[in-house]
């Protein structure tokens, strides 16, 4: 049942990537895309999904600023987020982690530490 599942909201804006994540994740966990920041904010508005991946670079609003935005609302607040991009300068995983992103993970990915990373938070989290 889908129900029992826990929701995941992958924002990218690189097709191949939410192709990529979401069939090694949709056996697990269930999932949600949002291909640009204002629509991953809706989607999580919305869905309130456990945990959310999130691209940095993407056109009109990157997810630095997505991430801020969504700490600005109480019902988005506490959703927690793992950064995924293939921006890997000590100065941005500094800046992600310190803004509260639960990790950064840089492209391209590891499915297998991807999944393994996020099913310790899950984990952790009971």
């Amino acid at each position: 049942m889908t129900d029992d599942k826990k929701k995941i909201l992958i924002v990218d804006d690189d097709k191949m990537n939410i192709v990529i994540l979401a069939h090694f994740l949709k056996p697990q966990y269930e999932i949600l895309i949002a291909q640009d920041g204002v629509s991953a904010l809706k989607s999580a508005e919305k869905h309130k999904p456990d945990l959310i991946l999130l691209d940095i670079i993407m056109p009109n609003m990157n997810g630095f600023d997505v991430f801020t935005k969504l700490k600005e609302y109480k019902i988005t607040m506490d959703i927690p987020v793992i950064f995924l991009t293939e921006l890997d300068t000590k100065e941005l995983v500094n800046r992600g982690l310190s803004l509260g992103a639960l990790d950064y993970i840089t492209k391209p990915f590891d499915k297998s530490v991807i999944k393994a990373k996020i099913d310790l938070y899950f984990r952790m989290e009971t």
